[in-house]
Parts: C-alpha cells; sequence; structure tokens
C-alpha cells in the first residue's frame, strides 16, 4: 500500500497555497474591513501604481461605482441615435468604466471622446467584444482548432484577430473560452478545446500569446487586445448538458480537470477572467468567494479584472443565492467580481452598501485599481483613440491564406475506406483523396451550396460582409475538367424527402459523390443544447439513399459539436471531419478532399455512439468493476460497446505511420527528485511508412496504477505534431515532471501530490495506444 503520507504542496506548478475557504465558502461575506491576505489596492510594485492611487484619491464614490460597470451597445447605432442614450449619460457623468459590443473606429472613437472629454476626471472606457474566432477574417470554431493538435493555430487567429479588432476600436476581446467538458450535447462545446484539459491548457496559453503579445504585458501595442479566461469555472459539466445549469463537483475534480487551463491562461499572462453562470458546489459561480477570491486572487494571486457575464450579478436572484439586487451587488463584489456586464446593481447600491458597512471602502477601491490599471496598461489614458483611416475593413489575401491553411489542418479524417471499384479515387483504391481529373463529380447535401459555414459567435457585420466560401465552388475550381453538379437533397433541419431521388440520380451519374451534412451553425454555442445529436432532419435519410447507389461517396461533416452517426456509418466508405471552418471553408475542405492537404488533424473529444452513452471520455476514473465482455456484472450496458464510435485523438492520413516503442532516460525516479524540479525524457521514433508526405501526432499518456485518489485510466501528458516525408522518421521527445505524476486532493486549501508508485506511460496516436513502458516513482 502506497504511503499516503508522502505528500506535499509543490508551490513551482499550483502557487503558494494560502487558505481560501471551504467549497462553499462563497455563502460567507467578506469582512467589512481589509481581511488577511486580501488584495491590496493598489501594492506598491504593480504597473502604474501612482497613476492609479492618483486618481482614486480624485474619485467620488459615484465615479468608483461608475468604472466597475459594463453596458451594452446597440448594434449598427452610433452615438445620437437615441438607443445607446443611457450609455452616452453614463459616460458623460463619469459613471461607466466598459461598454462591450460597440466596434468600428468611427463610432468607438465618438463614445470614447464623450466619456475622456466630457466627464469630470477624462477616464477612458474599456471596449469589448466577443471575439471568438476571429474578428473580419472568421477562423474556424475552437473546437476544430483543437482538433489540429498544434497550438500555432490558435494563435494565428488570434493575432489576426487582435489587429483587425484593436483597429475598430475594440481593447478586451471575450476569449479565450477554455471550459473542458465530456457533454457533447452542450452547444458550448463549439467554443473550446474539448475533453481534456492538458490540450486546452496548451491552446488557452497560446490564444492569450495571440491577443497580447509577447510577454505578460504586451497588450498596450496598437495590434493587440487584452484576453479574457472563460468561465470561470467548471461551465462545461452543466448538468445534462444545459446552459447555464448546475454543475456539482469535487475539489479535486474542480482542480485536476477544470482548473488547470485558467492557471496555464494566467501564467500566460491573461489579463482578465470572466465568471461563469453556474453553480459550483451550490455556490453560484458569481458569488463564490472560494474560487474567485481564495484561488484566482489569493492563490494564483491574479491582479486583473474579473468580470461578470451577461447579467450574472442580477441572476443570483434567480439561484436562489440573493435576495434582491443590492444582496446580489454585495455577494458578487465582495466574493470577487470587479465588473458588472449590463445588469446595473454594483452602481444602484454599492454607495448604500459601502454606508451600512456591508461592502469595504478597501474591497471597493481594490476592484476600481484593477480596472485602472487594465486601462493603463492598454495604453488608453496615453492615446484613447484610433486612427479611423487605418482601420481594417476586411480580410486580406494573407489573413484568408492563413484562415484556409488553418481549417485544412483542423480537419479530421474519420475513415477511409478501399473500394472495389476506384471510380474518381485515388489512393491506392481508396475513396479519398479524390482525382482532379475525374470525369464527373456530384455534390449533394443541404450545405453543399452555403455560404453558411462560418460557425458560432460570428461578429455579425463579418457574417454578412464576408460569407463562408462554398464547398460546390471549391469543388469546381479544383477539378476544372470535371463536370460538377449539384442536388440539395433535404433541408439542413427539415423532414420533406422528396429532394433525395434527384440527389441519387446525380450520384448515379457522377464518378464520385461529396455529400456535405451537418449541423447549421446557430445550432451549437451558447443556448444550443441538443437532446440528439444525431444529423438533424432527414439528413441521414439523405446518407443512407446515396450508399444505396453503391457508386463511391464521401461524407463531409459540418458541425460544432460531436455528432452520433452509427445509424449511417457502416455504409459510408469514407467520412471527413471538416467542423464549422470559418470563412475559407469550402476551399480548405477542397485542399483535403482532393489531396492538396494530407489531413494531419485529431479528435479533440470522443465522438459517442448513441447520446445514452454520454458521458464518455477516454480520461475517466475506473471502477471496482471495470468493463468485461464476459462478465454481466460489470460496468457496461447491454446494448452498447464499451468504446466511443471514434476515441479521443482518433485521425487518418493519405499515407501511414508507425511509431515505436517509447523509451525512458530512467526507469525509476524519487518523488523527492520531483518535487525539487527533477524530471525524466520519454522519446519515441516515428515513422512516414507511405508514400507521401504527411503530419502525425505522437501522443503520450500516462496512467498512476494506484493513488490514494483514484486517477484516470489515461492523462494526455505531451502531444507533438510532426511533418514528415515518405520514408523518413524522426525521434519525438517529451519532458515529465512533478506536474505530469502527480494530482490535487480534495484538501480546499490546495494540496497537490506526488505519490510513490508505478506510472504505465503510454505512447501512440490515440488515447488508445498500445505501446508503453513502466516507470516506478521512489
Amino acid at each position: 500500500m502506497r504511503d499516503v503520507r508522502r505528500r506535499t504542496l509543490l508551490s513551482a506548478i499550483g502557487g503558494t497555497a494560502v487558505a481560501g475557504g471551504a467549497l462553499n465558502s462563497g455563502i460567507a461575506e467578506a469582512a467589512p474591513s481589509a481581511p488577511a491576505g486580501a488584495p491590496a489596492a493598489p501594492d506598491r510594485g504593480t504597473p502604474h501604481d501612482d497613476q492609479v492611487r492618483a486618481l482614486l484619491d480624485r474619485m467620488t464614490v459615484e465615479e468608483k461605482l461608475g468604472q466597475l460597470q459594463q453596458l451594452a451597445w446597440s448594434w449598427d447605432t452610433g452615438p445620437g441615435g437615441g438607443e445607446t442614450k443611457d450609455v452616452e449619460d453614463a459616460a458623460r457623468a463619469g459613471r461607466l468604466g466598459s461598454v462591450l459590443s460597440i466596434f468600428g473606429a468611427k463610432s468607438s472613437n465618438a463614445l470614447q471622446r464623450i466619456a475622456v472629454e466630457e466627464s469630470r476626471l477624462g477616464i477612458p472606457l474599456l471596449f469589448g467584444l466577443d471575439v471568438i474566432h476571429g474578428f473580419w477574417t472568421t477562423f474556424p470554431i475552437p473546437l476544430a482548432q483543437a482538433a489540429s493538435f498544434d497550438p500555432e493555430v490558435t494563435e494565428k487567429d488570434a493575432e489576426v484577430s487582435a489587429k483587425e479588432a484593436r483597429s475598430n476600436g475594440v481593447h478586451w476581446a471575450f476569449s479565450p473560452m477554455m471550459d473542458v467538458t465530456h457533454e457533447p450535447r452542450w452547444g458550448r462545446i463549439a467554443e473550446g478545446c474539448g475533453e481534456d484539459p492538458y490540450l486546452t491548457a496548451e491552446f488557452a496559453a497560446a490564444k492569450v500569446k495571440g491577443y497580447q503579445g509577447p510577454g505578460k504585458r504586451g497588450f498596450g501595442a496598437k495590434d493587440r487586445v487584452a484576453a479574457c479566461a472563460k468561465h470561470f469555472v467548471a461551465y462545461g459539466g452543466a448538468e445534462g448538458g444545459r446552459d447555464y445549469n448546475t454543475v456539482d463537483v469535487s475539489e479535486s475534480r474542480l482542480r485536476n480537470l477544470y482548473l488547470p487551463p485558467f492557471k496555464a491562461a494566467l501564467d500566460a499572462g491573461a489579463a482578465t477572467v470572466m465568471a461563469s453562470f453556474n453553480t459550483v458546489g451550490g455556490v453560484p459561480a458569481h458569488g463564490n468567494s472560494h474560487t474567485l477570491t481564495g484561488i484566482l486572487k489569493e492563490e494564483w494571486g491574479f491582479d486583473g479584472v474579473v468580470v461578470s457575464d451577461w447579467t450574472g450579478v442580477q441572476e443570483l436572484i434567480a439561484h436562489g443565492f440573493a435576495e434582491d439586487g443590492a444582496a446580489a451587488a454585495r455577494l458578487s463584489l465582495n466574493a470577487g467580481v470587479d465588473m458588472e456586464m449590463v445588469s446595473t446593481n454594483l452602481r444602484e447600491h454599492g454607495k448604500k452598501l459601502l454606508r451600512e458597512g456591508r461592502v469595504s471602502e478597501h474591497r471597493l477601491d481594490d476592484a476600481v485599481a484593477r480596472v485602472l490599471r487594465l486601462k493603463f496598461a492598454l495604453g488608453l489614458f496615453d492615446d484613447p483613440y484610433v486612427d479611423e483611416d487605418a482601420a481594417i475593413d476586411g480580410p486580406t489575401a494573407a489573413t484568408r491564406k492563413a484562415a484556409r491553411e488553418t481549417a485544412a489542418r483542423s480537419m479530421v479524417l474519420l475513415k477511409n475506406m478501399v473500394l472495389l471499384k476506384n471510380n474518381g479515387a485515388g489512393n491506392g483504391g481508396k475513396v479519398l483523396p479524390l482525382k482532379a481529373s475525374a470525369g464527373s463529380i456530384a455534390v449533394v447535401g443541404p450545405f453543399g451550396d452555403s455560404d453558411d459555414l462560418l460557425g458560432t459567435w460570428v461578429v455579425p457585420a463579418a457574417a454578412k460582409k464576408y460569407p463562408s466560401v462554398k464547398v460546390l465552388d471549391a469543388v469546381m475550381r479544383a477539378a476544372p475538367g470535371a463536370k460538377v453538379t449539384y442536388a440539395r437533397g433535404v433541408d439542413p433541419e427539415g423532414k420533406d424527402t422528396g429532394g433525395i431521388p434527384a440527389a441519387v440520380a446525380a450520384a448515379k451519374a457522377a464518378d464520385v459523390t461529396v455529400v456535405v451534412v451537418g449541423e447549421p451553425p446557430a445550432m451549437s454555442g451558447e443556448a444550443a443544447a441538443r437532446s440528439d445529436i444525431g444529423l438533424p432532419g432527414a439528413q441521414e435519410r439523405l446518407v443512407e439513399a446515396i450508399a444505396r447507389t453503391g457508386r463511391p461517396f464521401v461524407v463531409v461533416l459540418v458541425n460544432g459539436r460531436p455528432l452520433t452517426m452509427s445509424g449511417w456509418l457502416a455504409s459510408a466508405p469514407a467520412v471527413l471531419e471538416a467542423w464549422h471552418p470559418g470563412v475559407e471553408a469550402g476551399n480548405a475542405i477542397a485542399d483535403v478532399l482532393f489531396g492538396k492537404v494530407n489531413p494531419g488533424g485529431k479528435l479533440p473529444v470522443s465522438f459517442p455512439r448513441t447520446v445514452g452513452q454520454i458521458p464518455i471520455h477516454y480520461n475517466h476514473e475506473s471502477t471496482g468493476r471495470p468493463y468485461d465482455a464476459d462478465n454481466k456484472y460489470s460496468s457496461k450496458y447491454l446494448d452498447l460497446p464499451p468504446d466511443p464510435q471514434f476515441p479521443f485523438g482518433h485521425g487518418l492520413s493519405y499515407t501511414t505511420f508507425e511509431i515505436g516503442e517509447p523509451e525512458l532516460s530512467r526507469d525509476s525516479v524519487s518523488a523527492r527528485a520531483l518535487r525539487a524540479g527533477d524530471t525524466l525524457e520519454v522519446s519515441v521514433t516515428v515513422a512516414n511508412t507511405g508514400r507521401r508526405k504527411g503530419d502525425e501526432v505522437v501522443q503520450l499518456y500516462v496512467h498512476d496504477l494506484a493513488a490514494s485518489i483514484t486517477q484516470p485510466v489515461r492523462k494526455l501528458r505531451g502531444f507533438r505534431r510532426v511533418t514528415l516525408g515518405a520514408g523518413r522518421s524522426t525521434v519525438v521527445r517529451f519532458r515529465l515532471g512533478a506536474e505530469d505524476l502527480g494530482f490535487w486532493t480534495n484538501d480546499t486549501h490546495g494540496e497537490f501530490l506526488v505519490e510513490e508508485g508505478k506510472f504505465d506511460l503510454y505512447v501512440g496516436n490515440s488515447s488508445t495506444a498500445k505501446s508503453k513502458r513502466t516507470l516506478t516513482v521512489t
């Protein structure tokens, strides 16, 4: 038995542990005077301290509360338009700190002039926007980007987005979203990176770097914006996948599954954090002092701004946590929220709460100082306006090229079978890649001629002005000598099958058919939970009808979440997961279909066989009776295999790879050495055994065989996407340390253990990797 007394608090990877209160400590109010260990307002040594202190000394209580208020702008409405009078009046009175959803150099400058030139203190406004996967240049959705297993993909998206947004007056992007989830019914899975905390953490850090630039305070540059790590915390655990729903989570799962991406984002310098809509252990996140103050501000030392989500403070009343607006204001501010989005409880009740001693002046000044420091860091006091002549007004050839390459790099080849007849196909008898020399090609399906493949959370003006490239048009360009026909077959969500015969006729007359099916973008994202995650409407019947023709075809999926496909998958010879690919959708899909790009993406989330199998994810814990096909009394369904349809990390290529046996730099290492910062190396040889250049993602998984808290059967702890020419090989090396071999306990003060014992280290090209070595920690 392992000696559970051998434990440590590893400050090097988790921050110094500071008493942060119990998990449900959000119920308790902060003391009116400054509590021990509370963040100072502001501390000496923090950038811009002198300017912040000087402003605080001059501000009235009303002006301080105003800095904590964020109001929403009306789309396409400039100053003086009537609908924005409340915003303009608040800015003029110095009782407004931020505005969201305003953009455009002219409009933002006009509102900024009101605040800077007409208010008493001239404090500039902070303009925020949901820049999720593009501003003018729409990149593939974040879930798709995670499928690239290449953080440079998301960094490029953020870099382009920041430049376009900042030139149009936006200072603050409400991104990245890093909500790890095991729930594909949840529409917001499209905005995140899937089911794994390590993968999500790598992408979160990269996106912060892309938005804010190199270094932790680089976002003052005119081509950068402040990032916002959201949603804090555990939003991805919403019950039933229903948005805004309850999350009941242990401290260990909170720290091992949901918190790591946030820590990575903050280590990368993320300037702000957004609270989440859900409860955490019965306490709404907007009123949870354990998470917002105990962990975020005290344990991690976060000195940036915590912003509420849309009316999140007001919703404390609906949660049954606050009796009224005054209580909501008190509970949220004392818990750690620094800025209220849209609802106005802090502004309306703050002065009275101060007078009654229910909120301390120290806490108010701390929140205001955080907002002011952000504005100074962004350079808004030096230059609050943008150059209207330099505003970027659309994608460029270079940004479209980046979006196209990113989208193709994010696609996952799920299936590619050998056909008895190779009509129009060209990869050793397999369906894909298609031959550009094919005589005839049919494109069928509701999304084959669609220009709405941008995905969820797109800037409305961008969606209107810069729709996605159509698959049909791109296929015509990719195969200029082919006769290309199109038949819609069915509507995206409709039940009418009257168009299927025309689609069947087109398939019968063609050498090969491209069937483009999936979800409309509006079917994923916020407030888009689905109880059935199969192909909507009659789309499955369309695929089945094409299959019955006996002609070669490929199914292209355009979607914002994992889909179930057990009804038609067996009859489809090839399936390409394209996700919602963004503005260059059609071109990127054609690049992969015709082999201009060899697919190398991998699934960042497991694809279930049916909805009844959810939740199913690779990083689950074992049970006392793990699955046994020959034992009824083991953990399983009577009518389903135990594994998903496609596992985490799965993805095929037009070439073949061989990954060798992993090698360790040593077979054992002491826990004491690991705690002191020691590491070991895992190396493996990967070879391209096929006939063309391609990409493989080498993945490293760890399993702690016995621990004082049951560990996942596997945890991703390293990945590397490599490009190899035919016949070429390389050695991939990974470093493992305490962070990879330890875990957080249920101690609410933050206890991280590195225990003695054996660890299986698996290396392969998916979460089902078989090759392994065993490491002993002594």
